[in-house]
């Protein structure tokens, strides 16, 4: 199978937090490995912008080292590099003031498509999209792209779009969520909608209910200031797992189409029933000392506050209130230092009405399709079959497994990062893989009961191990419903 590479214009990026440690890991590389796949035109420039001094030939040197350690030793050429390094340049920018924005106007060519990253703090939104707009660099094929967190409630959030839609029309701001640039929750699209054989089955008639997993294995050393102010709720459950939520959940749009897209997932949003204080539980995680070893710091050290009532995991039960989903519910959880990173969704489907084998173990006739985000990035779905051999009708389950870098060979095994294919999108001007603003807002709308719930009942997560699968009620959340958790496991 040829991979097809679309081609795009040439056109012109800036990257505002060009220093920053999310333009080093995953912004320059990824914009690298675009240009070794043959897919940025000549013609195309990168400006990197950030508030320290140095020149271009700093920033090239700054951005070969990070391909060197990001990149694929296979996509390491010294010819490829070099020219790509070519069309990089730099601005030292103050973005609160006027140093730096006369001299990034003038390396900006007119007649092309002009993308704006913004790897920068959130509070910083504001004054990069009024700036842009004050010298001239907001014109129609202007495009800004923002990071998450967009706003931290309701309120925040909708002072943030209106401060973007001062300068910019909707049609040109992109609101970034790298989870829906992964190539499985796009082929969760093409399952659903491009094959017979699920659609007639995704409903409550047949699905039992359906897990969604981010777990990691990291704590939040380092990132303390920033993430007790936010929370696993905040940090992920609002943007990431609410958007996978929306993709299993939606309904068929007429048409591929962003905003046809974009609606479907809307009204799931909107659809959510409340969750109530029971059908929530809420962690941090516990240091892990090792005899003779300095052992890992707990959540309370790692952000300095003994007090913190923040949560490092939380697990939900919430419902989708329409005909599709009435009765199916849907469990949540993500969390920091569990046992293994994994991302996945399982959907459950119902056991058979009644079952004609001698079979003492229901589990065992439970069909589940997996979809696996990260690490190794597939599908498999769970069915029966007659267990090999002499020994009667034994049933065993078995996947039917689906790893994209063995199904699609050469191709599955080079398959782009997330950065590589929304910052693409951007520059073709396509929003479908881009979170809309009402969609923000209805997203913070269902969010806020529950963050303001917390601090009117002064609720304080629980403590759980490190390397473990969280606090042991989360367990209970499952288990009184007569389920439980998958495995967390890589």
């Amino acid at each position: 199978m040829v991979s097809r590479v679309i081609p795009v214009d040439p056109f012109d990026l800036v990257v505002f937090g060009a220093t920053g440690d999310l333009a080093n890991r995953k912004i320059l590389p990824g914009l690298y490995r675009r240009f070794f796949a043959g897919q940025i035109p000549e013609g195309s420039q990168i400006i990197g912008a950030a508030r320290t001094e140095m020149d271009a030939e700093a920033f090239r040197a700054q951005t070969r080292a990070a391909i060197t350690e990001h990149v694929g030793k296979a996509k390491q050429d010294k010819a490829q590099i070099e020219a790509f390094l070519n069309i990089l340049d730099y601005v030292a920018i103050d973005a609160k003031g006027e140093a730096g924005w006369a001299e990034l106007a003038a390396k900006v060519q007119p007649g092309k498509v002009h993308a704006f990253y913004f790897s920068v703090a959130p509070a910083l939104f504001g004054d990069l999209a009024e700036r842009l707009h004050r010298n001239k660099m907001a014109g129609p094929e202007a495009r800004i792209v923002v990071e998450k967190p967009f706003g931290r409630d309701l309120e925040t959030a909708r002072a943030l779009n209106a401060t973007l839609a001062a300068h910019f029309d909707e049609h040109q701001i992109y609101r970034i969520d790298h989870y829906l640039g992964k190539e499985t929750v796009q082929n969760l699209m093409a399952v659903r909608f491009a094959n017979i054989l699920f659609e007639p089955l995704w409903n409550s008639q047949y699905i039992d209910h359906v897990q969604i997993t981010v777990a990691e294995t990291v704590g939040i050393g380092g990132r303390g200031s920033y993430y007790d102010k936010s929370g696993a709720m905040r940090d992920m459950v609002q943007n990431h797992l609410m958007q996978l939520l929306c993709l299993i959940a939606m309904e068929p749009p007429y048409h591929f189409d962003p905003d046809a897209v974009r609606d479907e997932k809307l009204k799931v949003i909107r659809a959510l029933q409340p969750v109530q204080s029971s059908d929530i539980v809420r962690g941090q995680y516990l240091g892990l000392k090792r005899k003779g070893e300095e052992g890992l710091a707990g959540y309370l050290e790692d952000v300095e506050d003994r007090n913190s009532k923040t949560e490092s995991y939380i697990a939900l039960k919430t419902h989708v209130a329409n005909w599709r989903w009435q009765g199916t519910p849907f469990y949540l959880r993500t969390g920091k230092r569990l046992r293994a990173r994994t991302s996945e969704i399982a959907i459950t489907f119902k056991q058979p009405p009644h079952s004609i084998f001698d079979e003492d173990d229901a589990d065992w006739r439970e069909n589940v399709l997996v979809i696996r985000l990260q690490p190794n990035e597939g599908m498999n779905l769970k069915v029966m079959i007659k267990e090999p051999g002499p020994g009667g009708m034994r049933l065993v389950q078995v996947p039917l497994d689906m790893s994209f870098a063995e199904a699609l060979g050469e191709d599955g095994a080079d398959i782009p990062d997330a950065y590589e294919r929304l910052i693409m999108d951007v520059i073709r001007g396509n929003q479908t893989l881009f979170m809309r603003g009402d969609e923000v807002e209805a997203a913070w709308a269902w969010t806020d009961p529950i963050l303001n719930g917390w601090v009117e009942r002064g609720d304080k997560p629980q403590p759980y191990d490190s390397g473990s699968s969280g606090p042991e009620d989360a367990l209970m959340l499952m288990h009184r419903d007569g389920r439980r958790w998958r495995e967390i496991r890589e």
